[in-house]
């Protein structure tokens, strides 16, 4: 019996949707969405984020999602059956996946050693009485370029020790080293029985977090400032809405935030049963990511309104970006509060959650993919999936090292910018060309309609055939037009790490070139011929691989061998596909 025969599935359909909210909700809900709002004006910012999440997040995942499922394979063989010209995008979206991996980890890091951190009293980031500290370092926060607060300080000074540059790498930190590897074992345990555990694990990080967001709303609300930050964040300040960045931005953040490209979602869908409702989970799993990301701005934002009044400027004024959010602005909130050591516990563990959710989402996207194209290979080698596992993460843990040493923040920096920025531009481009224009809004709702019994409708059909193409092509180009090189608070990388980012970003956009090359090199016939070929589904399968209603089933797509035990039905479906 072939290992797509006995494809697990999840327990329950539940379980699915708690593991995609979880591997859509993420850290960037805490961090980079607020930090958008705080930039964008405001609640302006909401007039687009919201317009983008219905033209564009909802129909993407849609696509992704039912792909995933009908193929019932990763994001590999999905993408090379529905357009075999460019099977590279899958490849690519396996590498994006697996080189974030390798450094949001690091982000788990900081969040465990805060954790621990936490259980002091008083909490180190509290007063300029430590070892670590400058005598620049000011109890108080005052709005003066020339100052730096504890909680700076204990980020820059006691956790990372960073170095002056990427130039000097400075030591390993063996603290945060070991707290890597506690990250990866963490991981580990949850994922190595694959769907059957991670449906599991998700019942708690999936939820857990939504009880502490209400409970630090409730607890900031209540602190001096809190509504003018509230205010700040739902008052539009329309003007901005005259800036095409702002657009792009939403555009972006919905696109990142949900995880289009990522092949995050689509791997996991590929275990769903043949039968479920792809819609339900895809509105269940986008409205919940934006939803989720408007309370965690009122939560922060009413921390902004705090730190404001503790330091006597506007809120406009506040020093907040990537990192530093949750790191330094909101530890620094939490260490003038009441109970500061328990909210400091209960927000790192939120963050611990939400950042183990979405690992889980990226280290799966490379195990199904390794094990859809070298199942007897793996078998043979590893004896048992949970060694592959295993020894996926290990690699990852080898890879995650430089980020664990002074220069640490540096690299976390570069590759972020590379791969959150660049790469999945090119790679969610050239994923809805594939699913959307070759292999065609037509196939892709009669698929629908095989599983679920309904077509899309019409809003759907526009979305994939003309708004979401057009969308992301304006994205790719604006993106390209506005590029910045890579940068670390007033720190711009020399250009010998922008080339290096240039290398860690073509590390996945390379494969969608080759990708391309060793289609055409392997169909038959002339180069016309090949060029028909490439762009026709299913052209690279071979009869026993091909989708189970092609050789006359009705269910479950891809099953190489078919057990004599199996009854199929008399007549194929009279569906036409092609």
């Amino acid at each position: 019996m072939d290992q797509q025969l006995s494809r697990p599935t999840w327990s329950r359909q539940i379980e699915f949707t708690l593991a995609g909210i979880g591997a859509a909700v993420g850290l960037g809900n805490v961090w980079r969405f607020p930090y958008l709002c705080y930039r964008s004006g405001g609640g302006a910012f909401l007039v687009p984020y919201l317009l983008m999440l219905v033209v564009l997040g909802i129909p993407l995942l849609y696509m992704e999602l039912t792909v995933g499922q009908y193929t019932r394979r990763g994001p590999v063989h999905a993408l090379a059956s529905v357009c075999p010209l460019l099977k590279g995008v899958g490849i690519a979206s396996v590498a994006i996946s697996f080189i974030m991996c390798t450094y949001y980890n690091i982000i788990i890091t900081w969040a465990l050693y805060y954790l621990f951190s936490s259980f002091q009293d008083p909490l180190p980031w509290e007063n300029c009485n430590n070892t670590w500290n400058t005598p620049n370092c000011t109890n108080h926060p005052t709005h003066n370029n020339y100052s730096s607060t504890a909680s700076q300080e204990f980020f820059k000074y006691k956790m990372l020790q960073q170095t002056s540059g990427v130039e000097e790498t400075g030591a390993l930190r063996w603290e945060l080293f070991l707290i890597l590897i506690l990250a990866w074992i963490v991981i580990y345990l949850c994922i190595f029985k694959g769907v059957k555990s991670t449906g599991k694990v998700v019942y708690f990080t999936a939820l857990f977090p939504y009880i502490i967001l209400v409970s630090l709303l409730i607890n900031n609300v209540q602190l001096p400032g809190a509504s003018e930050g509230i205010y700040f964040f739902i008052v539009p300040e329309w003007e901005k809405l005259l800036s095409l960045e702002v657009w792009v931005n939403a555009a972006a953040q919905i696109f990142n935030s949900i995880g289009i490209g990522f092949g995050c979602l689509l791997a996991m869908s590929s275990y769903n049963s043949f039968n479920n409702n792809v819609l339900k989970d895809t509105l269940t799993i986008a409205i919940i990511n934006s939803l989720t990301s408007i309370l965690a701005g009122f939560v922060i934002f009413s921390a902004f309104g705090y730190m404001s009044h503790l330091q006597g400027i506007p809120v406009s004024n506040l020093a907040v970006d990537g990192p530093g959010l949750v790191f330094v602005v909101y530890p620094q909130a939490f260490a003038n509060m009441p109970l500061s050591q328990l909210w400091a516990v209960m927000f790192f563990f939120m963050l611990l959650c939400l950042g183990l959710d979405s690992e889980f989402a990226m280290v799966e996207v490379m195990v199904t993919s390794l094990m859809d194209e070298y199942y007897q290979h793996h078998i043979k080698v590893f004896k048992r999936k949970e060694f592959l596992v295993l020894a996926v993460c290990g690699v990852a843990l080898l890879l995650g090292i430089p980020c664990v040493m002074q220069v640490g923040i540096y690299v976390f920096q570069l590759m972020d910018h590379y791969t959150a920025i660049v790469s999945i531009m090119f790679l969610a481009f050239f994923e809805v060309i594939a699913t959307c224009w070759s292999y065609g809004v037509k196939r892709l709702s009669a698929n629908l309609e095989e599983m679920t019994g309904k077509k899309a409708n019409i809003f759907f059909r526009l979305c994939w055939l003309i708004v979401d193409p057009v969308l992301i092509t304006a994205i790719l180009i604006f993106s390209i037009i506005q590029f910045k090189p890579a940068r670390y608070e007033n720190y711009v990388f020399p250009s010998w790490a922008q080339g290096v980012g240039w290398v860690i970003a073509l590390a996945s956009i390379i494969w969608i070139p080759l990708g391309a090359i060793h289609t055409l090199w392997v169909l038959p016939g002339s180069f016309m011929q090949k060029l028909k070929l490439s762009i026709t589904p299913y052209a690279l399968n071979e009869k026993s691989k091909m989708p189970y209603y092609e050789r006359g089933g009705i269910g479950y797509p891809d099953i190489a061998v078919i057990s004599t035990s199996i009854s199929l039905p008399e007549k194929p479906p009279t569906h036409t596909y092609f």
